[in-house]
């Protein structure tokens, strides 16, 4: 079975903006900097394995306490 390469990048360009979503709305809860945590997100999902490292890591750190007035 033959992959054809424009296939292949319209999968890994579909995955990073799913990743890079689920790193904003991670980052939003976990980390003080979401914007940057998404940027990151987006860019780690070139690798596949390493966006899922990268999921793994957020989703096990503690939440941010933020304080609301």
């Amino acid at each position: 079975m033959n992959i054809n390469a424009t296939l292949f990048g319209q999968v890994i360009i579909v995955f990073a903006v799913l990743m890079a979503a689920v790193g904003y709305y991670l980052g939003k809860r976990k980390t003080l900097s979401p914007i940057l945590t998404s940027i990151i997100a987006f860019i780690a999902a070139l690798v596949p394995p390493l966006a899922i490292i990268f999921l793994i890591v957020l989703v096990l750190k503690n939440d941010v306490k933020t304080s609301e007035i």
